[in-house]
């Protein structure tokens, strides 16, 4: 999100957080729910028009999209449970990515 929309506070260190990663041209992955969060963030600002562009943008940066299933979603109910600073997003993201191996989660929170 902090990428690919308006200026945002977040945006230079989602850049800087992700920028090493792809010099180093690792395999970025992510999960459905990030579109999920594109399309409810711009259809909460009545910015429509924005979506494809981010979809687009997010799309060409990664390499595989996970699914999010409700064995994932219980995952990630457990996960919750155990540390209180996660919010439910979260949670789900990292269910997905221990599910996949994924050895590092990059977030600019």
């Amino acid at each position: 999100m902090h990428l690919t929309g308006a200026d945002h506070p977040n945006r230079e260190r989602a850049q800087s957080l992700l920028h090493p990663f792809i010099d180093a041209d690792e395999r970025l992955v992510c999960d459905a729910k990030v579109f999920q969060e594109i399309l409810h963030r711009y259809m909460a600002i009545h910015r429509r028009e924005a979506i494809g562009p981010a979809f687009e943008a997010l799309s060409g940066m990664v390499d595989e999209v996970f699914p999010i299933s409700e064995s994932l979603a219980s995952g990630a109910r457990y996960i919750l449970a155990d540390n209180h600073k996660l919010s439910a997003r979260d949670g789900i993201h990292d269910a997905v990515m221990r599910e996949h191996g994924t050895a590092t989660i990059i977030s600019s929170f």
